[in-house]
């Protein structure tokens, strides 16, 4: 995949790029030697971002599409190692970041703690309730520390909530119905928070046989997706928005 990009960046004769890695780099006992191979074989000289600048740059490739309103918003981004939740208030052409957390559970590296999903829907059910604990456990300080400004931003108007990653861009699609992933429906886009509820139940109750054939979903995310599901009921839980924004940007647009 890197090469496919180094040769795209070749042939657009690019000069200067920013190249970053996240959290797998960061966890990673041989990460370092990893960005190494990377610029000798390719080129690419990434750059290993913490998780705090992980955030920022999250918040600043989306935050334009956050709802109009008062007070605290909370946006989020669920990657593969890890999911960030940032705090903002809306100032200007910048958000300011009242706080922030980053947990190391995102859809790979939740799905591989959780172990091989068993046949029957009893496993299905208690995988899914074991990961729902998981990020609950691993979010509690967060709620207790943002619980003041939960109360204070439900006061002027309902929450507001945005989220950028596959999962909320995959489950967008599901609400709408689409045939296939099209990013200029979703991208931007508002949906209840109860159907994204709903969705992550129903997906969580197949198997994986029956979610690769969810359009949308497909065989390469079908054993990934639950997790997110997972991932996004918690944030749901400490930040009880009514709907939810949906983005299809982040990290790249944000540098």
């Amino acid at each position: 995949a890197l090469r496919i990009c180094a040769d795209k960046l070749r042939r657009r004769r690019v000069t200067l790029a920013r190249s970053v890695a996240t959290e797998a780099c960061r966890r990673a006992e041989n990460g370092q030697e990893f960005i190494g191979r990377v610029r000798d074989e390719t080129g690419i000289v990434l750059d290993i971002i913490s998780a705090q600048e992980e955030a920022q740059l999250a918040v600043l490739g989306c935050h334009v599409l956050l709802e109009p309103g008062l007070g605290p918003a909370m946006i989020f981004d669920i990657g593969g190692g890890s999911t960030e939740l940032v705090l903002i208030e809306s100032t200007g052409a910048a958000p300011r970041i009242l706080d922030w957390q980053s947990v190391p559970w995102g859809v790979v590296s939740l799905s591989e703690h959780c172990g091989d999903e068993q046949p029957g829907a009893h496993a299905r059910v208690a995988r899914y309730a074991e990961m729902r604990r998981i990020l609950a456990e691993s979010l509690a300080g967060f709620a207790k520390r943002t619980a003041d400004h939960r109360a204070s931003a439900g006061a002027p108007g309902p929450l507001r909530l945005l989220g950028t990653s596959g999962t909320v861009t995959t489950l967008a699609s599901l609400h709408l119905g689409l045939p296939s992933y099209d990013r200029r429906a979703v991208d931007g886009l508002i949906v209840p928070a109860q159907s994204m509820r709903a969705i992550s139940e129903r997906l969580s109750s197949l198997s994986i046989e029956e979610r690769r054939e969810v359009p949308c979903i497909g065989r390469e995310r079908a054993d990934l997706v639950v997790a997110g599901c997972a991932i996004l009921e918690a944030i749901l839980d400490l930040w009880p928005a009514d709907q939810l924004g949906v983005a299809d940007r982040g990290i790249r647009e944000g540098i």
